[in-house]
């Protein structure tokens, strides 16, 4: 059993007990934190679906990311992070949604960000907040330590 399924079947049990529906908001990791949470039997019961937002046109048009937001902070940021979480609980309705947008590389984005820049983002009626991390390590090593990252901070607030 990899440490990614074991997470994510943790996450599935506390939001299957606490009858909290679950979506995903996911950039650099293209639908892995969907994938890890469907994995786990019973993930029917909570998880009700994921928006892969690699482009920034598709974060305006299914998640709302302001053009601003886009223009001036990028869509390597807190912010951007913040409104796709929140834009992800909209869109799917959703008790809690998870966001994640960063840099796996193996090039940067043409600004001062360093690769392996990551923002997961988790909002729920408590509110959202928003987590950075700064891993190294190849594009895979980085799209799965944010994925483990994400399912790590929805457990956090599942159990708060």
């Amino acid at each position: 059993m990899s440490a990614l399924y074991a997470l994510a079947e943790q996450v599935v049990r506390a939001a299957v007990a606490r009858g909290v529906t679950l979506g995903t908001a996911e950039s650099l990791t293209a639908g892995m934190i969907a994938s890890a949470l469907a994995e786990v039997p019973g993930a029917s019961n909570t998880l009700v679906g994921g928006i892969v937002s690699y482009a920034p046109r598709v974060k305006q048009a299914l998640l709302g990311i302001s053009q601003s937001v886009i223009q001036t902070e990028g869509v390597v940021s807190e912010p951007c992070a913040r409104q796709m979480a929140e834009g992800a609980r909209r869109a799917l309705a959703v008790d809690i949604a998870v966001s994640a947008t960063g840099l796996a590389g193996p090039n940067g984005d043409g600004t001062d960000t360093p690769v392996g820049t990551v923002f997961i983002g988790c909002a729920s009626a408590g509110g959202t907040q928003v987590q950075q991390y700064v891993w190294t390590g190849d594009r895979q090593a980085v799209r799965e330590q944010a994925a483990s990252a994400a399912l790590t901070l929805v457990l956090n607030v599942l159990q708060a």
